[in-house]
């Protein structure tokens, strides 16, 4: 089972995560990471770097996120790998805490590194 990045990362991007991911499974959108299941080892080593809690086993992703899961894969195939780290997204602090944000996500790719 891969990690899967859930609706908490939209609009946020903090990308600590992605340093410390061993396999660079991460992939970057314009307002949001994805990781790419097939490449994901599931070490575990992202979880603790997000500071929004976004990242999570997919076995335990809550039943209002699993759609992320198949978001995740399909998002995967399409953005660009990212492995440096960045400043977070200008708008971060705003919609740190935001709820409901998924009509937000900008499904179009990021820079990548």
């Amino acid at each position: 089972m891969a990690h899967v990045v859930c609706k908490p990362c939209i609009k946020c991007k903090y990308t600590e995560c992605v340093e410390i991911c061993p396999v660079d499974v991460f992939k970057e959108g314009a307002n949001m990471l994805v990781i790419d299941p097939e490449l994901c080892i599931c070490c575990g080593n992202c979880e603790e770097y997000c500071p929004v809690t976004a990242i999570l086993p997919e076995e335990e992703v809550p039943a209002k996120w699993e759609p992320y899961i198949a978001l995740n894969a399909r998002l995967a195939e399409v953005w660009p790998e990212i492995d440096l780290q960045r400043e977070a997204s200008a708008d971060a602090g705003k919609f740190r805490d935001t709820v409901d944000k998924r009509d937000l996500l900008d499904e179009s790719p990021g820079e990548g590194s």
